[in-house]
């Protein structure tokens, strides 16, 4: 293999692993070096936030793969290694112990960080970020039934955290400046559900509202809000969303723009180097547009078609955006991608109330000019492909009758093949 060539792939997160075991798989005989700045092997991060806070699922399931797999494929896994600087010119990158690393091809998944609670007191013990394991660690440690727990931030993150603490029997706020919860993602038809949802399990909100500074001595004992409230708390947990991490591209020069801007080979403006994961802003041929997508199928899928695209093969990346999540007893999953502001209305289909003590049952679609935009599935099983099927259909200009959409009586399916713009 001494004149094969290597291909690196920096961040050695759930898109780097599946990029590493693509190019295997795919029949690249040359080196692969996978580059992961924390000292453990690629795992998942979806049970940080689920299974590894409810206690549900053992911490050798978050692994990507056996401790062995890298070796028996001839990947040279390098953990507790940062990458310092990337030199196009060369083809080379440094890392931080000064060894310089040759490449053919690079791949940037670097992921994501999340974005810092900057008030006063912010830095005191008791303020915990999830993204790691060691950090879910920590959160699971403070999650106990005599915990006064506040949520900064009422996304999917918060969400979860604030769904796993109540089940932990901790009382729980949620904080957050916008007027529902998921507000920006969902908008309020939606939205409503979810704050439904964590009321009916005991969580308490405080809306239109941020932080102003946390009180503690050595330990945090109080959130102070800008209205002036104050909110006794043990443990605060920030989830304010994340921020892609570029610092590499951008020092070596590539084009970033929210993430480091590829075309639909998940290229970037360097002809040697790709991007894949939460890092890539990339853009999407269905949606005719750039999109970052900071979910688990965007790094299951993405890793591999950038592998592929790092072979010569021809690659399109147009996967749907997708997400799932399990809050109390209500599972759901997510596809499409909306503008904000981009639906003119929310149609359901089935009982979003869960009335008389009854799980939600539902289906939502988001529409604009009658094209279903995205779809969520909510405790119904089994749909995704034919609410993805519509959501193609309608970014392709297809709309649907909006009463069929809505009737549980008619078929998903036989939606298709109504009037074309």
């Amino acid at each position: 293999m001494v004149n094969s060539p290597t291909f690196v792939i920096v961040g050695a997160g759930l898109a780097g692993a599946k990029a590493a075991q693509t190019l295997r798989e795919e029949g690249f005989d040359g080196r692969v070096i996978l580059l992961g700045a924390e000292p453990e092997r690629p795992y998942e991060r979806p049970p940080l936030s689920k299974g590894l806070l409810l206690g549900s699922t053992p911490r050798a399931d978050v692994y990507v793969h056996e401790a062995g797999w890298y070796d028996a494929n001839n990947v040279d896994l390098r953990t507790a290694t940062r990458v310092t600087a990337v030199d196009r010119t060369a083809r080379h990158i440094l890392l931080d112990d000064g060894e310089r690393l040759g490449y053919d091809k690079l791949l940037l998944t670097t992921g994501s960080t999340p974005r810092r609670l900057d008030v006063p007191g912010a830095d005191v013990d008791g303020v915990l970020y999830l993204r790691t394991l060691p950090q879910a660690d920590r959160i699971a440690e403070a999650l106990t039934d005599r915990s006064q727990l506040v949520v900064v931030g009422a996304g999917w993150i918060g969400l979860e955290i604030a769904a796993a603490a109540r089940k932990h029997g901790a009382t729980v706020t949620v904080v957050d400046v916008a007027e529902l919860p998921l507000q920006r993602v969902l908008g309020d038809e939606v939205a409503r559900v979810f704050a439904d949802l964590h009321q009916s399990h005991g969580v308490t909100f405080r809306f239109g509202a941020g932080v102003r500074q946390l009180h503690g001595s050595g330990r945090v004992s109080s959130v102070v809000l800008t209205d002036g409230t104050e909110l006794p708390a043990d443990t605060v947990v920030v989830g304010v969303g994340i921020q892609p991490d570029t610092q590499l591209a951008e020092a070596a020069g590539l084009t970033v723009d929210n993430g480091i801007v590829t075309d639909a080979q998940l290229l970037t403006s360097d002809p040697h180097i790709y991007a894949a994961g939460d890092v890539a802003n990339a853009y999407h041929p269905l949606l005719r547009r750039h999109i970052r997508v900071e979910h688990w199928a965007n790094a299951l899928n993405g890793g591999p078609a950038a592998a592929r695209s790092m072979l010569g093969q021809q690659v399109e990346y147009a996967r749907l955006p997708y997400f799932f999540s399990d809050q109390y007893d209500l599972g759901m999953e997510y596809s499409g991608w909306v503008a904000p502001d981009g639906y003119d209305q929310v149609v359901f289909r089935g009982d979003p109330t869960g009335a008389e003590g009854r799980a939600p049952e539902f289906m939502a679609f988001w529409i604009s000019d009658g094209r279903v935009l995205a779809g969520m599935n909510a405790n119904v099983w089994d749909v995704t492909d034919q609410i993805q099927a519509l959501v193609r259909a309608g970014h392709g200009g297809t709309r649907v009758d909006l009463a069929k959409l809505a009737d549980p009586q008619v078929p998903l399916g036989d939606l298709l093949g109504q009037d074309r713009a």
